[in-house]
């Protein structure tokens, strides 16, 4: 059985170019911009973007499913924090601060998710940071600071709930809110 090449850097370079276009102009121009701007916004043919992308929900999947991967990275620095000494209710609520706030400022995933429905087909980033979430509230609850039955679940309905359209006082203003329903601990002990 023949292994699979290695994709051309040239191939990878400009998958890149058009992800990175892609984000930009659905940012600038909503998802209904056309593939013909996005190519030339990534410098590269329109039959390159096709070659990488047959369809529209394609890119859009591939724009959000970066998005994803960004957030498992980042779960699972957290959860690396967690497991050297960091207080996992700290780590938990600056981890979820962060998606908010990430989400709130990119336009491109937000607008194309929303409008276009796109979910990436391969959910290995999504278990990723599952896991990671997972581990993190399991040692926030072992060391009694998140509440119980706080889950993994949970931290995503936090996630789709979330303020995102609203500025970010108000983005401030929901996390101070919501963290005490994730812990055990009163206001005057989180400092602690």
């Amino acid at each position: 059985m023949a292994q699979a090449r290695a994709p051309r850097a040239d191939a990878v370079r400009n998958r890149k170019k058009i992800l990175a276009a892609a984000g930009e102009q659905i940012a600038a121009h909503g998802p209904q911009v056309g593939m013909d701007e996005i190519a030339a916004a990534a410098g590269v043919a329109v039959g390159t973007l096709y070659r990488h992308f047959p369809t529209k929900t394609d890119l859009v999947a591939a724009v959000v499913a970066e998005y994803i991967t960004r957030v498992a990275d980042d779960a699972e620095a957290t959860c690396a924090r967690v497991a050297a000494g960091a207080r996992a209710l700290d780590e938990l609520t600056a981890f979820l601060g962060r998606v908010v706030e990430t989400s709130a400022t990119d336009r491109a995933v937000k607008a194309a998710a929303q409008t276009l429905g796109a979910e990436p087909g391969d959910r290995s980033d999504e278990d990723r940071a599952g896991t990671a979430v997972a581990a993190i509230i399991h040692a926030g609850q072992a060391a009694g600071d998140v509440h119980p039955d706080v889950t993994v679940d949970d931290i995503y309905l936090l996630f789709a709930t979330s303020p995102i359209d609203q500025p970010a006082p108000a983005r401030t203003r929901w996390l101070t809110l919501v963290t005490p329903g994730l812990t055990t601990v009163r206001p005057d002990e989180a400092a602690r």
